[in-house]
């Protein structure tokens, strides 16, 4: 019995390192995240939470260093701009000027900002919304990149339950702060099932691989679920973006215990897929996927 308890202690132990807390409560829960830099071994990332009430913070900087527990900096929404409602997708923009992302809200409304990391402090330079926005979407994840030299969006209502999620893609005018809806597909994934939002996140790599994240959330105290997968691929063919998608959808990890919201694609040896939850009651957590933990 002393071994037993001795195994079950050191196995608790070993998956409470590999997930990382990062604050607890409801209004720390992680919705959306973006890297800001990396640099030997230290990851800092902009994190948005889904808050509504006047006096919760909507953005803020998480530091992970080494094996370190993340380190959390709340940051300050700018007096002059109106405070949003439920950020849940967070994007960094693949352009010259460094720190710059853009936040967007459930019901579609965009925030494109610029990040201070020495003062940490926020810029809103413009406010924008989604294209093609209908009754009952409820957006839960926001990609930009850079491909072939034009910066291709991606974006996804969340689907629950038998209600497939939607992809939708389109161009990027950096200029003019305006997306161009180009198509949209219906998706739903195999794991979790029940109460599923099919997208909980959505990121696209620099060669158009998309990655989405799914969740089941079966209260304010659990039990969660939660998968990363491979939706398919968005590229050009005769100069027109064109979306593949897997129609074999593979758990390339799956959690459950924790209701993944987030997640950022970060290359290199420290790299990984790294994933936020959203663990309502239970605050909000990261792991590295494919990390070394």
């Amino acid at each position: 019995m002393v071994i037993l308890s001795a195994l079950l202690l050191i196995s608790v132990q070993v998956w409470a390192q590999d997930w990382r807390p990062v604050r607890g409560g409801i209004p720390f829960g992680i919705s959306g995240m973006a890297l800001i830099k990396q640099q030997s071994n230290t990851l800092d990332f902009l994190i948005v939470h889904d808050n509504k009430k006047p006096n919760q913070t909507r953005l803020a900087i998480i530091s992970i260093k080494g094996k370190n527990q993340p380190e959390y900096f709340s940051l300050n929404w700018p007096d002059k701009i109106e405070l949003p409602i439920d950020l849940e997708a967070l994007t960094s923009v693949p352009e010259k000027t460094k720190f710059s992302f853009i936040a967007l809200s459930s019901s579609g409304k965009a925030y494109y900002i610029r990040l201070n990391p020495v003062t940490k402090t926020v810029l809103v330079i413009k406010e924008f919304n989604l294209p093609g926005i209908i009754q009952g979407n409820n957006f839960e994840g926001f990609g930009l990149q850079n491909i072939d030299g034009k910066i291709v969006a991606i974006w996804g209502h969340r689907g629950e339950g038998e209600q497939p999620a939607t992809i939708f893609w389109g161009m990027f005018d950096l200029a003019k702060y305006e997306i161009t809806l180009a198509g949209s597909a219906n998706l739903k994934v195999p794991f979790p099932s029940g109460n599923v939002r099919h997208i909980s996140d959505i990121k696209i790599d620099p060669i158009g691989i998309v990655y989405i994240t799914s969740a089941s959330d079966a209260g304010d105290d659990g039990p969660f679920q939660s998968a990363v997968y491979i939706a398919g691929y968005l590229g050009f063919h005769d100069n027109k973006i064109v979306w593949r998608q897997n129609s074999q959808l593979v758990p390339l990890y799956r959690s459950e215990y924790h209701k993944i919201e987030a997640m950022e694609l970060v290359p290199g040896a420290e790299g990984g897929v790294i994933v936020g939850t959203d663990d309502e009651n239970l605050g909000s957590y990261v792991y590295i996927v494919g990390g070394s933990n």
